[in-house]
């Protein structure tokens, strides 16, 4: 039986190619994709996921969610609207390179559809979570009965040695530091697909190619959005390489579909609120020093990824079409 699986995206150009995966894979079922603001304004982000679906003629629903992060654009100076929008959009743009959507988005708001899907659940659906955490937080605080019935959430978020948008931060948590934190201390199992995981997992030019030969509508739209990252991370953030980019969100779908595509360590992960030059970092403790103040580990943090596997995992699911 396929996995049971909700998405929750802030959808540009990673977040793209994670829901095609998701939708084309044999392994995972999507009860529905919850939308929040990140990479763009939520309306952008839901339109996206539309575009992305209809492209592909995935019938899933998708709900929008939060507008905004729970408190961090409250203070003045620390994280303005206009900053976290241009940051995001630096590499997705505003609305994806698909047609306009023809389907809709249903009329409930994600988190309390969150809240009503998981209540009614027998405890098997896995929360796949590749934007700002707002959304998964707010429907924690609004009913924390929820968290006995997931399984497991799995995070795209976080860095241990790398950061994108602050010395000491990655885009996602830094967006929503307190809903970082309230999703990492939540006492549900969590797997943490950080910075350090998927650069290690990077896609090419070449690999770019050869999915768009693949020729299916998964492998022809991902061909889009791939392209995009890599100029995207020749123009602000080069890597160790000319030409390669890594895509982030989808690798975490990847992990639920074959864990064994990352590895992983299971240490303590806590989230700094502090409003300075650490805000959203990822507080990882690698040492287990944090062992002496009763903090056990929470968390299993992927530290590393196979590339091979993720490519080959790729080509094989976007080769696919929905019947």
């Amino acid at each position: 039986m396929p996995q049971k699986v909700i998405i929750d995206v802030d959808t540009g150009t990673d977040d793209a190619v994670a829901l095609m995966v998701a939708a084309l894979s044999p392994d995972l079922e999507i009860i529905g994709a919850t939308t929040v603001k990140g990479n763009t304004q939520v309306s952008n982000c839901t339109e996206n996921t539309l575009r992305v679906f209809d492209y592909i003629d995935a019938k899933i629903p998708v709900y929008q969610g939060c507008p905004e992060a729970m408190v961090a654009t409250l203070t003045s100076n620390r994280k303005s609207q206009e900053h976290q929008q241009s940051d995001g959009q630096v590499f997705h743009g505003t609305l994806l390179d698909l047609p306009q959507s023809t389907s809709k988005p249903q009329d409930q708001h994600a988190v309390s559809w969150l809240i009503e899907t998981y209540l009614k659940s027998d405890g098997d659906i896995t929360l796949i979570a590749v934007g700002p955490l707002t959304n998964i937080a707010m429907a924690i605080r609004m009913e924390p009965r929820i968290l006995s019935k997931i399984p497991e959430i799995v995070i795209m978020g976080g860095g241990i040695h790398l950061h994108n948008i602050s010395a000491s931060a990655e885009f996602n948590f830094w967006v929503g530091p307190e809903a970082a934190k309230i999703v990492m201390n939540c006492q549900r199992p969590i797997r943490l697909v950080t910075l350090d995981a998927t650069h290690k997992a990077f896609l090419s030019k070449k690999d770019c190619q050869r999915i768009r030969e693949l020729g299916t509508p998964g492998a022809l739209a991902s061909a889009i959005m791939i392209d995009r990252s890599i100029e995207g991370y020749n123009t602000t953030q080069t890597m160790e390489t000319f030409d390669i980019a890594p895509i982030h969100d989808a690798l975490a779908v990847c992990a639920v579909i074959d864990p064994t595509v990352i590895e992983t360590v299971f240490v303590h992960v806590d989230v700094e609120i502090s409003g300075g030059i650490a805000d959203g970092q990822s507080v990882c403790d690698m040492r287990g020093q944090s062992h002496n103040k009763k903090l056990p580990p929470n968390t299993n943090v992927a530290i590393n990824a196979d590339r091979e596997k993720y490519v080959s995992m790729l080509f094989e699911i976007l080769g696919r079409i929905i019947l």
